[in-house]
Parts: structure tokens; sequence; C-alpha cells
């Protein structure tokens, strides 16, 4: 994607990495970038995406373990950006590469560190239930505005999935007089899902893979014949610049992680499972009943 150099493009820049100061010092103490191998408290920056709530409290279990005094942080996807190219938090385990991430990347890139491909089949998509048996295609939502009030229900207003959905699908498909791309939340969005498709209703959600909503409700991608939606991407662990300088251990972990779709769906489903609060329960939970997998990047 290419970014606008305009004013206002440039103040949201300075305003997320402001918030990114703010919400990581409140989160994590205000701790200063450290240096040195002996470092052993590390800050992780993750966004409200499943497969980086699940990534991250096992990063989270795994460096305990070994010693590590580690703060997780939620943040929106700018504002962690921002605050790794200042230097604080030190890890982000969710960057989505080419597309999804294109203009953070673009911003901020050069200031960062890229330790990593640890998952490569990472898709954004436009997903309806499977009882819509004659919508098949982000095209054949062309006419059905009324239907579906006039409302793609997405998540929260900063990702990358509501921008490519915002500025590239709806109007490559001419949807953009019938339907306007409603953000909020994943929880949201997913709870709306959940009502929708329990009542048998139409809904049409914004949706990626991976994500454990797929083996929970009846629902399907839409085809994307225009490819307006991206090609497959991979999922980057990210550090702040002298990362692994400062981390070589945590470092060694990131370059050998690896998780397939089944491994990283029962992850998901692990923790999606566990009570507000018990994620990283279950995350240990998930790590002491996969012993090989553990075994193959930290072992």
């Amino acid at each position: 994607m290419k970014m606008s150099h305009s004013r206002s493009t440039r103040l949201l820049a300075l305003l997320a990495a402001l918030a990114a100061t703010l919400s990581m010092a409140a989160g994590c103490g205000g701790r200063e970038a450290q240096t040195g191998q002996e470092a052993k408290q590390i800050n992780i920056g993750y966004i409200a995406w499943d497969e980086d709530i699940a990534v991250t409290y096992l990063y989270k279990e795994l460096l305990e373990r070994r010693g590590y005094e580690v703060n997780a942080t939620e943040l929106e996807a700018g504002p962690i950006y921002a605050g790794l190219a200042q230097g604080n938090p030190d890890l982000f385990l969710d960057a989505w590469l080419p597309e999804t991430h294109a203009d953070y990347w673009q911003q901020y890139g050069p200031k960062l560190e890229d330790l990593g491909v640890w998952y490569d089949q990472a898709t954004l998509n436009i997903a309806v239930p499977q009882y819509m048996t004659d919508v098949n295609t982000i095209a054949d939502l062309k006419g059905r505005g009324a239907e579906l009030g006039g409302v793609i229900t997405g998540i929260d207003p900063g990702a990358g999935l509501s921008r490519t959905t915002k500025d590239k699908a709806i109007p490559a498909y001419g949807l953009q007089n019938e339907f306007q791309l409603q953000t909020s939340s994943t929880t949201a969005m997913l709870a709306a899902l959940q009502k929708a498709t329990s009542e048998q209703k139409p809904i049409v959600v914004t949706l990626w893979h991976p994500h454990w909503a797929y083996a929970r409700f009846p629902i399907k991608d839409l085809q994307d014949p225009m490819g307006a939606m991206g090609a497959a991407e991979q999922v980057h662990a990210v550090g702040r610049q002298n990362f692994s300088k400062d981390f070589s251990e945590v470092t060694e972990m990131v370059k050998k992680f690896r998780l397939n779709d089944q491994q990283l769906a029962s992850l998901e489903n692990e923790i999606n499972n566990a009570p507000k609060g018990q994620e990283q329960a279950a995350a240990k939970k998930w790590a002491d009943a996969n012993p090989e997998v553990i075994k193959s990047f930290a072992g």
C-alpha cells in the first residue's frame, strides 16, 4: 500500500507514536529499551488477533521458564509499530507482510529487525454463513445491501484487514453504494456472527486465516477473483532495533519457531476456551501436551 504524505497522515503517525509510548509505559512501567546480552526483562506487544494472543502467551510462558520477566501489552497495530521504532516494546509476533501491515512496514520497517516467518498461509477474507448458498464470491454481494442491512461487520478500525476491505475490496467490486464497513472489535464481530448463525440469519463479516471461527461456525470464505483482498501472506516476528544483539537467546528461539495449521488451531482453541485472565495457564497446558513442538524451537 502506498502511504499518503499529507499533513493529516503525519499527524496520525505522531499521535500513534505518542499513544505507543504512553501505553507501553503504562503497561510495562515505562522501562527504557535494554541493552546487553544479559537483559532478562522483555516487553511483548500484541494485537487482539487470536493467533497473536496465543503465541504471545506461549512465549510468555516459555520465557518465564527461562527466568525472563515478560510484560505482554495489548495495543492496536499502529501504536505497536510506532513503539517498536522507539525501542519499546521489544518484540511483536504478528506482523502480516507484505500486504496487511504494508503501510506500517513502509513507515517503520527501516528502524525494526525482521526475525523471520513462523506461518506462511495467512489470508484476509470476507465470509458468510454456508446457508447463504447463492453467495459464493464477493461480487455476489452486489444487489444484496438491503438484505444485509448495508453492513459488512468488521473488526478494529486500525487493522490492515479493515483498510483492505474498505479501500480495496468494496470499491473493486462496486459495493460502495450499498455497503459500509462497520468496524468495532474482533470480539464484537464474533458475537454478531454467533448470533446470526444461531438464528440462521444472513451476515457478512471480515475474517482471516488462521482462526478458530472456521471450526466453530458454519461459515465459508467468499471467492475473490479480482484478488482485492491480497494473496496469502506471511506472519513475521519483528523486534526493535538491536533486538538480536540484546536478546540472543530469544532470537534463536524465534528464528526456529514454526507452527502448522493444525498446531496453531489447537493452540488458539486451547487459549480461546480458557477463562479471561487464564491465557498463560492455557498456553502452559498446551505446551505440556505438545513437548515435541516446544522442543523444535525452545528445546
